[in-house]
């Protein structure tokens, strides 16, 4: 496995965690962990010992926003390297299945063929918490603290943070987070829709693992990554094409094994045997 200097990553029972690795500064998110997320991604998508993906925090955090050095930096800068960095035409896309908009930071992880868990340890702020947005789904500790920082820095939503929180938990709660940059802890983040489920802190990711680990093993790895491709699509389609498109996506699926060993699991009363294909 590659070796990376800002993030840490283990595969296991057919799951890849990744932990945000810099934990004496809170994992705050430097220019060198996007570059490693992104190469370990790419690898993820075509390794077929990796079926479920995890993105954590190493410590007490998940991540705490940009390495204030960084944004320090781009103050010096000014107005112009700050737009000449944000004008980079760069696609990220890991595959090409998805709108062009999934090619900048962070909005990648939905061209990721896989599912990507946010596990969120601990505090989550400003760029930390728009990677667990655009994440499938979230899961937070007891010991989580959800705020998206940035009236504080007098800055704006970044990175398509607005978009992703009105369609997640609706343009009244985004509004609020966004504005008022407050805490949210893990049972308000739970009744928001932020997250799908609260564990222990004690047992946090052990909870998450053996979730992660139960869908490597009992679900199709095709339906996931077509499911996913379904799901950011539909978020530009109307309810027709929506429609048209599951409707061919499912014939195909007639002829898949995995379809096949659907069946013949179930019928043999036996745990699935699916390949991916």
């Amino acid at each position: 496995m590659t070796e990376y200097s800002d993030i840490r990553c283990q595969v296991e029972d057919y799951v890849g965690t990744v932990f945000l690795n810099r934990p004496d500064r809170l994992n705050a998110w430097s220019d060198t962990m996007a570059m490693e997320v992104h190469d370990f991604m790419k690898n993820a998508a075509d390794d077929d010992n990796i079926r479920v993906i995890i993105v954590t925090g190493a410590g007490r955090g998940f991540c705490a926003g940009a390495d204030m050095k960084s944004l320090q930096a781009l103050q010096a800068a000014g107005s112009s390297g700050g737009s000449s960095k944000a004008n980079k035409e760069i696609d990220l896309r890991i595959k090409k299945n998805v709108p062009r908009c999934f090619g900048e930071s962070f909005t990648f992880f939905a061209s990721v063929p896989k599912p990507v868990i946010s596990a969120i340890n601990g505090p989550v702020a400003g760029i930390g918490l728009v990677l667990a947005m655009f994440s499938d789904f979230r899961f937070a500790s007891s010991a989580a603290k959800i705020l998206t920082v940035f009236s504080k820095r007098g800055l704006v939503g970044e990175y398509g943070s607005t978009w992703i929180l009105a369609r997640t938990i609706g343009v009244g709660n985004a509004a609020e987070l966004l504005y008022s940059g407050r805490i949210v802890g893990p049972e308000e983040a739970l009744r928001l829709g932020l997250v799908s489920n609260v564990f222990p802190e004690e047992t946090f990711l052990e909870e998450v693992k053996a979730y992660a680990k139960n869908m490597a093993k009992t679900c199709s790895p095709r339906s996931i990554r077509l499911m996913k491709t379904q799901i950011f699509n539909d978020l530009f389609h109307g309810l027709e094409d929506s429609i048209r498109i599951a409707k061919e996506e499912m014939v195909k699926s007639f002829d898949s094994e995995d379809f096949k060993e659907g069946l013949a699991h179930f019928v043999e009363k036996r745990d699935p045997r699916f390949t991916g294909r």
